[in-house]
């Protein structure tokens, strides 16, 4: 039988993730509030809808990335997914979004015998259309083993990480070891410049050795071309840091509290719609 998907949700992330569901077979209908971004998708063979409700219906399993918590209440809640959906689907967020709103959107499913599952995702817009995301994933194991065939068309790191919100919180850990990472290889590099050493040349010399990680593999190639186009979003990174933020004790957890204020300090100036590697820039004043 045919499996149905209902993917609400179709930015850069969302438009590769569904393409990569047609390419395996599933039929697969999209809704996006900017309906030109779902509407693109049809060429490859998805099914626009003009509202969640249409979306949702009839489906087995309904997949949503969207941007912000606030957007993920807002297509689950008031006349959402989980008031049309049928009972017995299989509801994923993929959104990085709140632990705790992942246990309300469970909690609020179960009632309604309705499955739920969050599974943040990480691996940037390259990963996504590759089908090579890491997919960190709460909520009822057997569950998870019923939806682990979606998951392994949209991935290649897939995790079962707990009870629902735990993928959020795995996502959220993952993103403060970003958040030092990050903050080390730029500081790093701008360090190099600081006392009169050839960055590029500092820069091969580390990329394989102890220092080399994904974030400055990544981000030092683009400091140095002084490109600060989004591969990550900063806003996104501060939207996750944020997020992560609400669960940090007042002692400790230095590094990420320092690197959320100045990615706060940086989205005020304007830096939002770039890459986090505009983390530099807070240091080249």
């Amino acid at each position: 039988m045919l499996m149905k998907i209902g993917f609400i949700g179709t930015g850069i992330m969302g438009s590769y993730m569904v393409q990569n569901l047609l390419k395996a077979g599933l039929e697969v209908d999209v809704y996006n509030r900017s309906f030109e971004k779902a509407k693109s998708l049809e060429k490859y063979g998805a099914r626009f809808k003009d509202n969640i409700s249409e979306c949702v219906k009839g489906k087995d399993f309904v997949i949503s990335i969207v941007g912000y918590p606030k957007d993920v209440e807002e297509v689950y809640f008031s006349n959402g997914i989980i008031d049309n959906v049928d009972k017995g689907t299989v509801i994923i967020d993929m959104t990085t979004s709140s632990p705790d709103l992942a246990k309300k959107i469970y909690e609020t499913s179960k009632e309604k015998e309705i499955f739920s599952l969050d599974a943040p995702v990480t691996g940037g817009d390259t990963a996504a259309k590759d089908g090579t995301m890491t997919i960190f994933v709460g909520g009822d194991f057997e569950i998870f083993e019923r939806t682990k065939s979606i998951f392994e068309i949209l991935g290649k790191n897939i995790v079962y990480q707990g009870e629902a919100g735990f993928g959020q919180h795995a996502k959220l850990a993952n993103q403060i070891m970003i958040a030092g990472a990050l903050a080390g290889a730029c500081e790093g590099i701008y360090y190099a410049k600081m006392v009169g050493l050839n960055q590029k040349k500092v820069f091969d010399a580390v990329k394989i050795g102890s220092a080399g990680s994904t974030q400055l593999s990544k981000n030092i190639p683009a400091i140095l071309e002084e490109d600060y186009s989004p591969m990550f979003y900063a806003k996104h990174f501060l939207k996750d840091l944020n997020l992560a933020k609400e669960y940090l004790s007042d002692d400790g957890f230095e590094v990420v509290k320092n690197v959320l204020k100045v990615f706060d300090e940086l989205s005020k100036k304007g830096y939002g719609d770039n890459g986090t590697q505009v983390y530099y820039k807070h240091l080249d004043k």
